[in-house]
Protein backbone atom coordinates (compact mmCIF):
# COMPACT_ATOMS: atom_id res chain seq x y z
CA UNK A 1 0.00 0.00 0.00
CA UNK A 2 1.38 3.90 -0.73
CA UNK A 3 1.01 5.95 1.81
CA UNK A 4 -0.38 8.96 -0.55
CA UNK A 5 -1.23 13.12 -0.06
CA UNK A 6 -5.03 12.49 0.94
CA UNK A 7 -4.00 8.98 3.21
CA UNK A 8 -1.50 11.50 4.77
CA UNK A 9 -3.93 13.85 5.28
CA UNK A 10 -6.55 12.01 6.94
CA UNK A 11 -4.00 10.65 9.12
CA UNK A 12 -3.34 13.97 10.59
CA UNK A 13 -6.84 14.91 10.56
CA UNK A 14 -7.41 11.55 12.70
CA UNK A 15 -4.73 11.92 15.38
CA UNK A 16 -4.71 16.09 15.77
CA UNK A 17 -8.02 16.79 17.37
CA UNK A 18 -10.13 19.94 16.38
CA UNK A 19 -8.46 19.35 13.04
CA UNK A 20 -11.11 19.34 10.24
CA UNK A 21 -9.89 17.19 7.00
CA UNK A 22 -9.83 20.53 5.11
CA UNK A 23 -7.35 22.29 7.55
CA UNK A 24 -5.53 18.87 7.65
CA UNK A 25 -5.49 18.57 3.75
CA UNK A 26 -3.67 22.44 3.65
CA UNK A 27 -1.34 21.59 6.47
CA UNK A 28 -0.34 18.64 4.60
CA UNK A 29 -0.10 20.31 0.99
CA UNK A 30 1.96 23.50 2.54
CA UNK A 31 4.15 21.25 4.21
CA UNK A 32 5.08 19.62 1.12
CA UNK A 33 5.29 22.76 -0.61
CA UNK A 34 7.91 24.20 1.81
CA UNK A 35 9.95 20.84 1.36
CA UNK A 36 9.82 21.33 -2.58
CA UNK A 37 10.94 24.89 -2.31
CA UNK A 38 13.83 23.77 0.15
CA UNK A 39 14.86 20.98 -2.40
CA UNK A 40 14.81 23.71 -5.39
CA UNK A 41 16.95 26.54 -3.78
CA UNK A 42 19.78 23.21 -3.72
CA UNK A 43 19.60 23.09 0.30
CA UNK A 44 19.19 19.90 1.85
CA UNK A 45 15.90 18.66 4.04
CA UNK A 46 16.52 17.33 7.63
CA UNK A 47 13.57 15.63 9.26
CA UNK A 48 15.19 14.40 12.77
CA UNK A 49 14.01 10.68 13.41
CA UNK A 50 13.28 9.90 9.96
CA UNK A 51 16.16 11.22 7.31
CA UNK A 52 17.57 13.82 5.04
CA UNK A 53 16.82 14.64 1.65
CA UNK A 54 19.92 15.81 -0.42
CA UNK A 55 20.42 17.43 -3.65
CA UNK A 56 22.88 15.96 -5.61
CA UNK A 57 24.80 17.10 -8.57
CA UNK A 58 25.41 14.59 -11.04
CA UNK A 59 27.52 14.93 -14.02
CA UNK A 60 27.07 14.72 -17.93
CA UNK A 61 27.87 11.05 -18.97
CA UNK A 62 27.65 8.90 -21.83
CA UNK A 63 24.53 6.96 -22.10
CA UNK A 64 23.05 5.03 -25.33
CA UNK A 65 19.21 4.90 -26.31
CA UNK A 66 18.37 1.19 -25.31
CA UNK A 67 15.84 1.41 -28.37
CA UNK A 68 18.14 2.51 -31.40
CA UNK A 69 22.04 1.61 -29.89
CA UNK A 70 22.03 5.28 -30.57
CA UNK A 71 25.14 6.80 -28.52
CA UNK A 72 23.57 10.05 -26.41
CA UNK A 73 25.50 12.54 -24.37
CA UNK A 74 23.37 13.26 -20.65
CA UNK A 75 23.54 16.60 -19.80
CA UNK A 76 24.19 17.42 -16.02
CA UNK A 77 21.28 17.45 -13.53
CA UNK A 78 20.21 17.73 -10.23
CA UNK A 79 18.41 14.72 -8.16
CA UNK A 80 17.00 14.33 -4.96
CA UNK A 81 18.20 11.56 -2.84
CA UNK A 82 17.19 10.16 0.21
CA UNK A 83 18.96 9.33 3.22
CA UNK A 84 17.49 7.33 6.42
CA UNK A 85 17.81 8.50 9.92
CA UNK A 86 19.51 5.27 12.02
CA UNK A 87 16.47 5.59 14.00
CA UNK A 88 14.38 4.64 10.38
CA UNK A 89 17.11 1.89 9.71
CA UNK A 90 16.90 0.33 13.40
CA UNK A 91 12.93 0.33 13.00
CA UNK A 92 13.03 -0.99 9.43
CA UNK A 93 15.39 -4.13 10.53
CA UNK A 94 12.76 -4.31 13.88
CA UNK A 95 9.73 -4.76 11.16
CA UNK A 96 11.84 -6.92 8.94
CA UNK A 97 12.86 -9.32 11.89
CA UNK A 98 9.49 -9.83 13.33
CA UNK A 99 7.79 -10.50 10.17
CA UNK A 100 10.14 -13.95 9.52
Amino acid sequence: MTLTKAKLAAQVQQRVYGVKPWEAQKLVDRVMEIIKDTLVRGEDVLITGFGKFVVRRKHPRRGRNPQTGEDLLLRERRVVVFKPSSVLRRRLQGELKRRR
